[in-house]
């Protein structure tokens, strides 16, 4: 299996799992992952998810691919990526008391036989309300200036949260495991594969 694309964390909870999954260092070309006019954040999810893997297909045509694609929701608005410290406490500012759905899509695609099978996982994230003097502490220490809702829960950003709503705790870091996992059965793919010398192979 070949995953379209990871950070770190993705990367090592593969690794943790071991699932048989290679992840390219890059897509073949770079996707713009910008929301067409009206879509709404999950669908916009669901289209990228797609998208990354269909691109990773064009160059492994044995395969099963794994496109997954993360967009944070507030109020049926796509918050985007702070890419610097100012942006990143206006944005936690304006998070306060307030709730964020995390929507992550999963396609996977038999490249061999063109099935694919889609998925997306929605997950809440209720954000506590903080000093400003809090929250320019935390960006200090974690800098998730490359994450849209500017925290990482699987770091020191789980203080700025009071709850988590979720069928999947592996959602977050943008790749909801347990979905995969059922993906991949419809697929005909089990985890974890029986072998020869399992009795019931």
């Amino acid at each position: 299996m070949v995953r379209s694309s990871g950070t770190f964390k993705i990367r090592d909870a593969i690794d943790r799992t071991r699932f048989n999954l290679a992840v390219p260092a890059r897509l073949a070309a770079a996707l713009d992952e910008s929301p067409l006019p009206d879509e709404a954040p999950r669908a916009t999810a669901l289209r990228l998810a797609q998208a990354k893997a269909r691109a990773v297909a064009a160059r492994h045509i044995d395969a099963i691919v794994v496109g997954s694609d993360q967009v944070a929701d507030l109020d049926g608005s796509a918050l985007s990526k702070p890419g610097s410290h100012a942006r990143a406490l206006t944005q936690l500012e304006s998070l306060q008391g307030r709730t964020v759905i995390f929507h992550t899509a999963l396609a996977v695609l038999d490249v061999r036989s063109g099935a694919l099978a889609l998925e997306v996982d929605d997950t809440e994230v209720r954000f506590r309300s903080l000093p400003r003097s809090a929250l320019d502490a935390y960006l200090r220490v974690d800098q998730p200036y490359d994450c849209a809702g500017s925290a990482r829960v699987e770091s020191l950003g789980i203080a700025l949260v009071e709850r988590i709503a979720t069928v999947d705790p592996t959602a977050l870091i943008g790749l909801p495991l347990i979905r995969l996992v059922s993906l991949l059965a419809k697929l005909g793919i089990a985890v974890p594969a029986a072998t020869a010398s399992d009795p019931a192979a």
